[in-house]
């Protein structure tokens, strides 16, 4: 978070150096080729493993992926269940791999709801992983921007309330390290596939200065030569942070 701040006026944008994504567009993909919504939910996990490969050579360190929102429990039993399904799956199959190949991973968002063997894989995956600084990946589920915010306010109002924390020392800088993503960077720039030109309660704090990419290209057919497309585009653009350029 803090490395956004260190801005003081416009620049032209380098690479990013953090990408978050939504993940849109599986249920869509499937449906086109007549099968069910879950086939592709399974299309859109091989995707990722490709996304986070191409993240060293395009110098992107960290990779936050939104997998699962607060809001998905509205859909069908038999779609979340799937989900469910799919995520413990992609852990156990992936797990190792991630070890070997100098991924870090971690996870965000309210496990409270989650059941407890998806947790325990979630809890190993992490512990497994800690030693690793390659690519930093971050999977947001059962995750909402606003969920978050709530549990942070909550957990800073218990420090206050136990005189650890002066409420007159609360500023711009004190929410953050109450969030979810206190250990990670804001992100540079946020990219959602399908076509759908909406945030959906993503990131809503550490995205007030990202940059967006809305494109066409559902999440399954999102190729690393498109990713690495999307990355040139921000690096063509200039990034004032509230500044104005001096002519």
């Amino acid at each position: 978070m803090a490395e956004q701040k260190q801005h003081s006026g416009g620049r032209e944008a380098e690479g990013p150096r953090h990408v978050a994504i939504i993940m849109d567009g599986n249920g869509r993909w499937a449906q086109a080729r007549g099968r069910p919504r879950l086939f592709g939910h399974h299309a859109g996990a091989k995707r990722v493993r490709e996304i986070v490969e191409a993240c060293p050579d395009l110098g992107v360190k960290y990779l936050t992926i939104f997998a699962f929102s607060t809001e998905n429990w509205k859909r069908t039993q038999k779609e979340v269940a799937g989900l469910m399904s799919l995520f413990r799956r992609y852990i156990q199959k992936e797990a190792q791999d991630m070890l070997a190949r100098g991924v870090r991973t971690r996870f965000i968002g309210d496990r409270v709801r989650l059941e407890p063997k998806l947790v325990d894989l979630m809890d190993e995956l992490e512990l497994l992983t800690a030693e690793n600084d390659r690519v930093h990946l971050t999977i947001a589920l059962n995750y909402g921007g606003r969920d978050e915010v709530t549990r942070a306010a909550r957990r800073m109002a218990f420090d206050v309330a136990a005189g650890k924390l002066d409420p007159r020392d609360v500023d711009e800088e004190t929410l953050p390290r109450y969030l979810d993503t206190c250990v990670l960077p804001d992100p540079d720039l946020v990219i959602r596939t399908s076509g759908e030109a909406r945030i959906s309660n993503f990131l809503l704090w550490q995205s007030a200065y990202a940059e967006y990419e809305f494109i066409d290209t559902l999440w399954p057919d999102f190729t690393p030569e498109i990713f690495a497309e999307v990355v040139a585009r921000y690096g063509r653009r200039e990034r004032r942070f509230g500044a104005v350029l001096s002519e």
